[in-house]
C-alpha cells in the first residue's frame, strides 16, 4: 500500500484542471484516479440499498422507544378519560405513539460524537512517493479548488482506486 492524497471538487473543470497538473508529478502514469462519491446512504452496499444494516447512533433507540411507548400510553390514557372510555383509548394509542417516538429519538447518539463522514462529489486521488511529493500534491489539489483534501493508506491500479472505502474515517490534512 502506498499514501494516497485526495481532494473532492464539486466542479468538473476544476477535476480536470487538478488530473492535468498532477500528471507533471514524477512517476504518476496510473497512479492518479478520479470518481464520483455517493452521498452518504447511496453507496448500495446492501441488496435492498444503503451504505449499513444500522444508522450509526442508533443502538439504543429500540430501548427508548419502549419506555416512551408505555409512559406516552398511560398520560394518554390518563387525558383521555375525561371525553369518556373512547376518549381514553384514543388518548392511550396517540400518547403510546408519540411517547414511542419521543423516546426512541431521545436514545440516540448526537452528530457531534459520530466521526467525519466523506462529503459528496468528485474526488481526485494520486498515489505519492515522499514528503516532496505529498506537499506538491497537497499544493496541486488546493490551487485547483480542492476542498476536504485527505491523507489514505491504499492502492491506484491503472487509474482506478482498488480498495477504496466510501464509508472509511477521512484523515483530513
Amino acid at each position: 500500500m502506498t499514501t494516497i492524497i485526495a481532494g473532492r471538487f464539486s466542479q468538473q473543470d476544476e477535476v480536470q484542471q487538478a488530473l492535468a497538473a498532477l500528471q507533471q508529478l514524477d512517476g504518476q502514469a496510473g497512479q492518479i484516479s478520479s470518481f464520483y462519491v455517493n452521498p452518504a446512504g447511496q453507496h448500495d452496499l446492501y441488496p435492498i440499498g444503503g451504505d449499513r444494516d444500522e444508522s450509526p447512533g442508533s443502538q439504543d433507540s429500540d430501548k427508548g422507544m419502549a419506555v416512551g411507548l408505555g409512559a406516552g400510553g398511560v398520560i394518554g390514557g390518563a387525558a383521555g378519560m375525561a371525553a369518556g372510555p373512547l376518549g381514553a383509548i384514543t388518548g392511550a394509542l396517540v400518547g403510546a405513539h408519540v411517547g414511542s417516538l419521543v423516546g426512541s429519538l431521545s436514545q440516540t447518539d448526537e452528530a457531534e460524537n459520530s466521526p467525519p463522514q466523506r462529503k459528496s462529489g468528485m474526488l481526485v486521488a494520486v498515489s505519492i512517493f515522499g514528503a516532496d511529493q505529498e506537499r506538491h500534491a497537497i499544493d496541486t489539489l488546493r490551487a485547483a479548488g480542492a476542498t476536504c483534501i485527505e491523507r489514505a493508506q491504499g492502492q491506484i491500479i491503472n487509474g482506478d482506486w482498488v480498495d477504496f472505502d466510501p464509508l472509511s474515517t477521512p484523515h483530513f490534512v
